[in-house]
């Protein structure tokens, strides 16, 4: 890493001063209220370069209502300037030569609108489709006593599977970032802080199906931008919530957003703290020969959760911005887990069974730090972005297993068996981004970039067994795990713009390099590659109205590093998990086209193709009855997904968001030892209805239906439920009290079935679904506007494997 580290710094501060020696010169002037001819402060004012009207500088006034660009090239420019509660005004078109430049006063004209008057004529739509994502704006949804992951599945083409793992118009493989930067997380330990999180936090969710190529190639099903709430206002402000609500068990929770906005320096902290009291029950009826296995397994968490963070800009002027972000999440947790395994022979007699207890306490977290630099090169639009990145995750285990047999008569067959684990799991992450924007022309624009990032994992799985003598190691259930990897990127793209067609074209290349060590089997891993990602884009205006919009990527699902490691950790008597070192990336060819009118999505299509796809595969043994779970390269999976719909309102009082989407899955894969087939049409609708009341007062009803479908080879049951919400705002509109009742029939499970070769069972895993909650928000500060920048950093697709350790 240091040897790339040193060339790669002097080049780029040799870079930096090369395009810093152009002449250029000042701009300045002052802003004022035009009645009271008083200075204005914090007034909004920008640098316009003409003739492209591009924005090459943003300034905010300060107490002498004064501002000032600086490092301004020769050529033709005017001043706009804007401030809530006055009229927009633009000074005359100027000239700079070879001087600075000092701009007549700018005199800004009072609105005599009300605010009340303004909120009536703008409301944010739930959903809004762009040419290349879809975004969906969290607040104006009734989120009271939702997670973040519960917030997520409401999303248009989002589907959960049986892990709570992400699913995008029907691909798996979906990278999530958090404002912008990548989380760092997936699997387990992506669903855990996604369920740690309230819903009430997030302000927007982006679905970016195919993404340019200046993103990792990695997530054969695209990326999820889960944008937080952040106040942008000058000053000091922010918002507090504090929420309760009761299932089966109890759960509160409460946070705080706290925003400082002044001249130059834009910053944030966050706070959000919960504790969550709850449960998942999964039923697993397994046919094994000619005897049946019933087996419930039974998790009671209660979880303390604590999401931390921290960021800010520091504009040194208009060209030159400095950040800093850190951020960090714990959760630590005490759950008991009991199981209970009946089994019955070929006539229906209990024969015996088998029960489990399993106390943990369990520590998981992860902390990040991001540093970044942004450098707007010229006013023509030539940028420079430079990111460095260091992350953090930790996840300790100490759990006890008590295991029972008892025959048929349900009398004990022998004394149990003890056993303990002391388990710990660290993965480092560091990373190095250069990205790099380069207008040709007006209509032209070139981007390049490189990355590189090194990631360092470990495992530590260390099982006792209580024998006469005491406590003795069980050699054959302790491993250390150990795997080193680092991935180096270069990508480039041109953007051309005609009169009605965009079009993008961009490659990235990467290179991977990896080696891993497993002291449980003597397992040697090793891994080096380079493959090339093209990206296509085009977008076409057919006319004022009618919008198409079509795209191409090729993508690359690394496995995560858990799933590496060749190691077999039981979660009861009869079933284990086990990591694959001959596991390989699956690649997939991603097309999407949409049509929208009007900004109202009338279609989208998409389709996807994925080679070697990742799925856990389960082995028997008859004799044992144990089943071991381990991810396998399946040959192929065809996706083919169809939707509509968009929200609008029906009547003034009631807005509706519904919709209706069909989807063709299909996996074909030799599978231990003969072939496997299964596919399936499959449709479902969703509908999301928001009735407006009088004295501020919305009522909400929420509800889903998913046919029965194909993932994998899990054969889904159908699902569906209901949620109803009642909200009203008070305080002058800064207070927001809701009540919400979620999965009033309690319906919302995951139901499923396999069968292959000699596996034939069913699934049915649930959650505390059902619950009724109250949240009560307030919003307080300054509101007088100032913009701030959204940062991506680069670890995300690192990130996004963690959470398989």
């Amino acid at each position: 890493m240091k040897i790339l580290l040193k060339p790669s710094l002097i080049l780029f501060l040799l870079l930096c001063f090369k395009l810093t020696q152009a002449q250029t010169f000042k701009v300045n002037g002052t802003i004022v209220d035009q009645s009271k001819k008083q200075a204005l402060e914090y007034a909004s004012v920008a640098l316009i370069h003409l003739p492209d009207s591009n924005a090459v500088g943003n300034q905010v006034t300060n107490q002498q209502g004064f501002y000032e660009f600086k490092n301004v090239k020769p050529g033709q420019y005017l001043i706009k300037a804007i401030m809530m509660g006055y009229e927009k005004q633009a000074s005359a078109l100027f000239e700079v030569k070879d001087s600075d430049h000092k701009v007549p006063t700018i005199s800004l004209q009072g609105k005599t609108q009300s605010l009340k008057e303004i909120a009536v004529v703008s409301k944010m739509p739930v959903i809004d489709q762009k040419a290349d994502r879809t975004i969906v704006n969290v607040e104006q949804m009734n989120t009271t006593g939702d997670n973040a992951l519960e917030v997520l599945s409401r999303a248009p083409g989002i589907k959960l599977d049986k892990d709570d793992n992400l699913i995008l118009k029907g691909k798996k493989g979906i990278t999530v970032m958090i404002d912008g930067k990548m989380s760092y997380m997936s699997g387990g330990e992506l669903t855990t802080y996604l369920k740690s999180l309230p819903g009430s936090v997030l302000s927007k969710i982006e679905l970016i199906s195919n993404p340019p190529s200046s993103f990792d190639a990695a997530g054969t099903g695209g990326f999820i931008n889960i944008k937080l709430k952040r106040n942008r206002m000058q000053g000091i402000n922010g918002n507090a919530n504090l929420g309760g609500g009761y299932g089966r068990y109890e759960k509160v929770y409460g946070g705080t957003n706290l925003n400082y906005n002044i001249g130059k320096i834009s910053s944030y902290v966050r706070f959000n703290a919960g504790r969550y009291n709850s449960f998942n029950r999964l039923t697993l009826n397994r046919q094994i020969g000619d005897e049946q296995f019933n087996q419930v397994n039974f998790w009671h968490p209660i979880t303390r959760s604590l999401n931390y963070s921290a960021g800010a800009d520091y504009f040194m002027n208009d060209k030159h911005t400095i950040g800093v972000m850190f951020k960090g999440f714990n959760s630590p947790d005490e759950t008991d887990v009991t199981s209970n395994s009946p089994n019955y022979n070929a006539q229906g007699v209990k024969a015996g069974s088998v029960a489990m207890h399993n106390p943990q306490s369990n520590k998981s977290g992860n902390h990040a730090l991001n540093l970044n630099y942004r450098f707007k090169i010229d006013t023509l639009g030539k940028e420079l972005g430079f990111d460095a990145d260091y992350v953090f995750y930790q996840n300790d285990k100490n759990e006890d297993f008590t295991n029972t047999y008892f025959d048929a008569n349900d009398q004990l067959k022998g004394p149990p068996v003890y056993l303990r684990n002391l388990g710990s799991g660290d993965i480092s992450i560091y990373a190095l981004k250069l990205d790099y924007i380069h207008p040709i022309t007006k209509k032209m624009k070139l981007e390049a970039g490189w990355k590189s990032s090194w990631v360092s994992a470990s495992s530590d799985v260390r099982f006792d067994s209580l024998k006469t003598a005491g406590w003795m190691n069980d050699p054959k259930r302790t491993n250390r795990f150990l795997y080193n990897e680092n991935i180096n990127a270069g990508y480039v793209s041109l953007e051309q713009s005609f009169k009605k067609l965009e079009l993008k074209v961009g490659f990235r290349v990467e290179q991977t390099l990896g080696d891993g060590f497993s002291s449980g089997t003597s397992t040697n891993i090793e891994r080096k590659y380079w493959k090339l990602f093209p990206t296509v884009a085009a977008s076409f205006k057919a006319s004022e109205n009618n919008q198409l919009t079509a795209s191409y990527r090729k993508s690359i699902n690394r496995p995560s590093y858990r799933s590496l490691n060749p190691f077999a950790f039981y979660s009861d008597p009869y079933t284990a998990l086990q990591g694959n070192p001959l596991l390989q990336a699956s690649y997939a060819d991603n097309y999407e086209f949409n049509y929208n009118y009007n900004n109202y999505r009338i279609l989208t299509v998409s389709y996807a193709v994925t080679n070697g796809s990742e799925s856990e595969v389960i082995y028997q043994n008859n004799e044992t009855k144990e089943s071991i779970s381990r991810p396998e390269n399946l040959n192929r999976e065809t996706s083919f997904y169809m939707a509509t719909g968009n929200p609008f309102d029906v009547v003034k009082w009631w807005n509706n968001n519904t919709e209706l989407y069909t989807q063709y899955n299909k996996t074909s894969s030799p599978l231990q030892g003969s072939g496997y087939n299964a596919s399936q049409w499959n449709w479902g609708i969703s509908t999301d209805n928001n009735i407006t009341l009088p004295k501020d007062v919305v009522f909400n009803v929420y509800a889903y239906y998913q046919s029965p479908s194909v993932s994998g080879l899990y054969h889904n049951l159908e699902s569906y439920g209901v949620n109803v919400g009642v909200k009203k705002t008070f305080w002058k509109k800064n207070a927001t009290i809701a009540l919400k009742l979620n999965d009033v029939f309690a319906t919302g499970m995951f139901r499923a079935r396999l069968n292959y070769n000699n596996i034939n069972t069913y699934w049915q895993n649930e959650w505390e679904n059902r619950k009724i909650s109250l949240n009560l928000t307030y919003k307080f500060g300054n509101m007088k506007i100032k913009t701030a920048r959204n940062r991506r950093t680069g670890t995300g697709e690192e990130e996004g494997r963690v959470g398989g350790n």
